[in-house]
């Protein structure tokens, strides 16, 4: 039975350092946000559990730290987050953060325009919107890269 044991456990010991091991290698976000906004908490609750750490700052001048960060018009929301070296606007879905994170594209971030409802943080009693988050550029070029 120890030796069943030992075997259980070599073989299960490596696969859970490597799932703690692709938690830890998400990066920060750090997010601004009104210090008001309640959708903006569920959006960083939303992306604590898809793993992030999430520190929130509040600003009471969001339209200065957006012009500071480089964030087009074209593509603002509510809040604003730094997530390694890009820039996520709004309320995209975790998966999609992870997708950029993984696939590294060349643009400055990515965005949900607008506040869609049912993107993550705009959950509520109306019916979902079909929504796009977008790659942006800082020059406001942007395509879609992803369809909700």
């Amino acid at each position: 039975m120890n030796t069943l044991k030992t075997l259980a456990v070599a073989l299960i010991a490596p696969w859970m350092i490597n799932a703690a091991m692709a938690e830890t290698a998400l990066p920060e976000v750090t997010m601004y946000k009104s210090p008001t906004c309640g959708c903006c908490g569920k959006w960083a609750s939303h992306m604590r559990e898809a793993g992030f750490t999430v520190k929130e700052l509040h600003s009471d001048r969001m339209d200065r730290v957006k012009a500071q960060l480089g964030i087009p018009e074209a593509m603002g929301s509510c809040h604003t987050a730094r997530v390694g070296n890009y820039l996520v606007e709004g309320h995209v879905p975790a998966a999609d953060v992870k997708r950029m994170l993984e696939e590294k594209p060349e643009v400055a971030g990515l965005s949900a325009p607008g506040m869609p409802q049912g993107s993550p943080g705009m959950e509520g009693p109306y019916p979902p919107d079909r929504y796009d988050v977008m790659a942006f550029e800082r020059d406001g070029t942007a395509s879609v890269f992803a369809s909700h």
